[in-house]
């Protein structure tokens, strides 16, 4: 156990320790932190990849004390180091994938194109080996006892997760907080795009018992025909629906306890940042106009807890990065709320 007697609660947060400040290291820790340094396939402005370590910059300005749970954090948050390997390999890609982008968008034929077919298969199967990156970490830790959250990166980052997920677990769902629907296969022909993440997990993982999305306002068609054929897998609550509820007399706490309904006993968030207003994420990948602000999230959180419902993971994607710091310092702010929920809820 970590000796917390020394440590002072008021005072600045100390950038030797970790995440927040807190003295843990990750064997003390009850909730371990993944940061992927990953955005090869993003379509818009790049950064995420190296969210985590402004997040973690952030962190230390939180003040620890959280009024809804006070000692929450004296069971230990810990994040670990940021592979720069990994973050290596997502910049080299991401120079070809901006390149490949590009030639597809001038209508050019890629079979004709020897350095095009590599590409593609070069990204591919560097999507594929951060899949397996985030899978050994996550499933070595859940296996190990610890809860985990994910600190993206795009959102490609999260399917590692749900697999090892899926090995705990007969059957879960995830409630996906997202700008964007995320359903597209093989989006610009990256099989694991960050916009194929939520069709790649239905696909490929049978114990994704339920999808429930909230604050979606920027879709394809194909992925309109595709929530309308899988509706037992998929709720979407779309955010002109949510708006227009509020609009019409519906509070914030009815419409949260219809999204809950939705949602299987356990329940994984996928909390991409551009489902928050933009105004909050300006720098996210790509922002939409609409969306929440972030105390709908944490109310909403608290009731699926109050629900009964455990929530078993996190991943938290997609926040931007500049000079100001303010993305990160909203992520920051989202990821100690989530935390602490995480680590005081009732054990299962």
């Amino acid at each position: 156990m970590a000796d917390l007697s020394t440590f002072d609660v008021n005072s600045a947060g100390n950038p030797n320790n970790n995440i927040f400040g807190l003295p843990f290291s990750e064997t003390d820790a009850q909730l371990v932190i993944v940061p992927v340094p990953w955005e090869v396939t993003v379509s818009s402005s790049a950064g995420t990849a190296r969210a985590s370590e402004q997040v973690f910059k952030a962190s230390l300005q939180v003040d620890i004390f959280d009024l809804d749970t006070p000692d929450a954090w004296k069971k230990g948050f810990y994040m670990r180091p940021i592979d720069r390997k990994l973050l290596l390999k997502s910049d080299f890609l991401r120079k070809e994938a901006e390149l490949f982008i590009d030639f597809i968008s001038r209508g050019e034929d890629i079979k004709a194109n020897r350095f095009m077919c590599k590409s593609i298969k070069d990204i591919n199967e560097g999507s594929d080996f951060m899949n397996g990156w985030v899978y050994e970490q996550t499933s070595d830790l859940l296996k190990a006892g610890k809860q985990v959250g994910l600190l993206g990166g795009d959102h490609s980052t999260s399917l590692g997760y749900w697999k090892a997920q899926a090995e705990q677990h007969e059957s879960f769902g995830i409630l996906q907080i997202d700008a964007h629907c995320d359903l597209r296969p093989s989006y610009e022909f990256f099989k694991y795009s960050h916009a194929s993440v939520v069709y790649n997990g239905l696909e490929e993982i049978p114990q994704l018992e339920k999808v429930v999305q909230i604050g979606v306002r920027d879709f394809s068609q194909g992925e309109w025909e595709y929530l309308q054929e899988h509706k037992n897998r998929i709720t979407c609550f779309f955010d002109r629906d949510l708006k227009r509820r509020r609009f019409e007399g519906d509070n914030w706490q009815q419409i949260c306890d219809d999204i809950i309904a939705q949602l299987p006993q356990k329940v994984h968030l996928s909390y991409d940042i551009d489902g928050l207003n933009p105004k909050l994420c300006p720098r996210t990948g790509t922002p939409v106009d609409g969306g929440f602000e972030t105390e709908e999230i944490i109310y909403l959180l608290r009731r699926l807890i109050a629900s009964g419902r455990q929530l078993i993971g996190f991943d938290l994607v997609e926040i931007g990065i500049g000079e100001s710091g303010w993305d990160a310092n909203v992520g920051a702010r989202q990821l100690w709320k989530i935390c602490n929920m995480m680590v005081s809820q009732p054990k299962a």
